[in-house]
């Protein structure tokens, strides 16, 4: 298990469609240990809405969308 990560968590992000953004920025982290706190501050958003994107239940906005397509590329 990933540090910082419940295993809830990280099942929910393996198990859900990586056709989704936030579930592909919810592997990204998970591999580098970049905390949902961390993606939360960076974004803008609640921590709520950090989990649902890296499980799948809901996806970020057009706008913040290229912003986190940017930032995965620029953190590989």
């Amino acid at each position: 298990m990933s540090i910082g990560y419940s295993q809830n968590l990280v099942q929910a992000n393996k198990e859900a469609s990586a056709r989704f953004l936030g579930v592909a920025l919810g592997r990204h982290c998970i591999k580098r240990g970049i905390s949902v706190a961390q993606i939360a501050e960076r974004f803008g958003v609640s921590r709520m809405t950090v989990y649902l994107w890296f499980k799948g239940e809901t996806n970020p906005n057009p706008q913040l969308a290229k912003e986190i397509q940017r930032y995965i590329k620029r953190s590989k």
